[in-house]
């Protein structure tokens, strides 16, 4: 996460001044052709999708072109859901609304089938880096939870992260959040073997070991993408009767 001063990250006024400054498309981590083959392997294109924090990425339009049918996209900046809804309005299949990730209040439990994450936890894991005390990390904390609540049993939350097991697996590895952990690696975009991201060894999970290690890939290495898939546990497609969304 470099572009941008990290603990200005969990606030609106960051991202609305930086999204007036910079319209260009841009996708955090992974577009959508590296990360298509393991999103079909998870995600049924039939599936009601919740994207946090979407920015300007191109990656919601290139679903819909590739078939998915529903894709609700949510970020903390008015200004870049304004733009975004502007330039998508006749895309039904693409909805933009302005939402803070870590109260998703507006949803009722269990109301969707997957949420995909590029980057957002690591933008408020990466305000505790630079942060004093815990604000920063009970954020992170609260996202998850209400990740958690929003996901129908037997759906996943799908993130792609710099954080490899060790760093992550605290955060993820939380009872309360109810669900299991799955660890996909993927090149880095430009990197020597993103070429090969096809190829059925991405397909397959990658074991953990309990120190969090992951084998030949257990060194922090900045050209790979880790994708932790949390699949909540329950009922596959039962909604909870616990609190409704906003009217």
């Amino acid at each position: 996460m470099t572009r941008g001063n990290p603990q200005a990250y969990g606030e609106a006024s960051y991202w609305d001044n930086r999204y007036k400054n910079d319209s260009s498309t841009f996708d955090w981590y992974q577009r959508y052709a590296g990360l298509s083959a393991l999103l079909q392997k998870y995600v049924p294109k039939t599936s009601r999708i919740l994207m946090v924090g979407c920015g300007n990425a191109a990656i919601s339009e290139d679903m819909v072109n590739d078939g998915y049918q529903e894709i609700v996209n949510i970020d903390i900046s008015t200004v870049v859901i304004e733009a975004m809804h502007q330039k998508y309005q006749h895309v039904p299949q693409l909805k933009y609304m302005t939402m803070d990730v870590r109260d998703l209040s507006t949803f009722e439990d269990g109301s969707f089938d997957a949420v995909l994450d590029k980057g957002m936890l690591d933008s408020l894991l990466c305000i505790a880096l630079f942060q004093c005390g815990t604000s920063a990390a009970i954020s992170a904390a609260k996202m998850l939870e209400e990740v958690s609540r929003v996901l129908r049993g037997g759906s996943s939350y799908i993130l792609v992260t710099y954080g490899d097991p060790r760093v992550r697996l605290p955060h993820l590895q939380v009872p309360a959040l109810n669900w299991n952990i799955t660890l996909h690696i993927l090149p880095r975009p430009g990197s020597q073997k993103f070429d090969d991201v096809s190829s059925p060894e991405f397909l397959e999970p990658v074991p953990i070991n309990e120190d969090g290690s992951i084998g030949p890939h257990s060194a922090l290495d900045s050209n790979l993408h880790y994708i932790y898939v949390c699949t909540k546990t329950g009922d596959v497609g039962a909604k909870k009767g616990g609190r409704p969304g906003k009217k």
